[in-house]
């Protein structure tokens, strides 16, 4: 039995054990990577305190957090991959697929967000054989020797891309549905952006690249040939098994859950993807947590 556990070693995650470990609860944190893997693809950082510029040295800070948790005896990190959480009356069960199962008196899920496929929106017909690399594992290099780039979607990982690659000599033919112009007003002003909202596109390879059937929005039918094809689609919640509640959009709105399931970081909602948030939430999810046992009756 632990005080606490945490799955997810991202920013939420990461944070959620700190705040744990200043109020003296013994923490485990699960994570079927490595500490703060998904910021080793981001490029750059506008928005997050204390100074840092790229994901992967925030990844670093995370890491050195963990491991001064663990020298201190204060958290104990378990790499596993997550199958189902289960919350009962007095205590709440984390079933690793490896078939072990973790027991505390709460849980922090950080689990947070796979990216979009073709497959994944309405919007896309794809061949079955094409898969679409996302754009914000894309070096400047790959793109500034493509012929044609075509990003299908508008979701904000295209902004973080131009801004880390702010010299760049690439020009990337967007193509988003409507519920990606407010995110496209973003990097409207970015002259290597030529942006058009569409209704429907069909890709499928060809020996030229890949073939791209697409019905704007205004505008009527355009017919394109790309040899370079990213996909910038948005992401989708990862939500363990389990009894964690699931709000109509598939996240898990904090409000709603077991009393010993506590939602942080992207998990919460799509509106509230960003670094910082996810931190904090991370903290007020233990805090909240803290504070309920303190306040409970004997």
């Amino acid at each position: 039995m632990t005080k606490l556990l945490v799955v997810g070693a991202g920013p939420a995650g990461v944070a959620a054990a700190l705040m744990a470990s200043s109020l003296g609860m013994r923490t485990t944190l699960i994570e079927a990577g490595q500490v703060g893997e998904k910021l080793q693809a981001i490029g750059a950082l506008e928005n997050v305190p204390g100074g840092w510029s790229k994901g992967a040295e925030l990844a670093e800070g995370l890491a050195t957090d963990v491991e001064r948790l663990q020298a201190g005896g204060r958290c104990a990190l378990v790499h596993g991959q997550v199958e189902r959480i289960v919350g009962t009356d007095d205590q709440v069960e984390v079933v690793l697929a490896s078939g072990g199962t973790l027991v505390g008196n709460a849980a922090v899920v950080a689990t947070g967000v796979h990216s979009l496929r073709t497959q994944d929106v309405d919007w896309i017909d794809a061949s079955a054989e094409l898969t679409l690399p996302p754009l914000w594992r894309t070096s400047a290099g790959e793109l500034e020797a493509a012929r044609h780039t075509v990003v299908l979607g508008g979701d904000r990982p295209l902004g973080t891309w131009l801004r880390a690659h702010p010299h760049a000599a690439v020009e990337l033919e967007v193509l988003y549905p409507a519920v990606d112009a407010y995110k496209i007003a973003e990097v409207a002003e970015d002259p290597r952006v030529r942006a058009y909202e569409i209704e429907h596109v069909v890709a499928q390879t060809s020996v030229d690249g890949v073939h791209l059937t697409v019905e704007q929005t205004v505008g009527g039918l355009l017919t394109v040939t790309a040899d370079v094809v990213l996909g910038n689609m948005g992401s989708k919640p990862a939500v363990p098994d389990g009894d964690l509640v699931r709000g109509p959009d598939g996240y898990c709105p904090p409000t709603v859950q077991h009393p010993r399931i506590l939602i942080a970081g992207d998990l919460r909602s799509a509106r509230f993807q960003r670094i910082a948030s996810a931190q904090g939430s991370g903290a007020e999810a233990v805090l909240a947590h803290y504070y309920r046992a303190v306040d409970a009756p004997n």
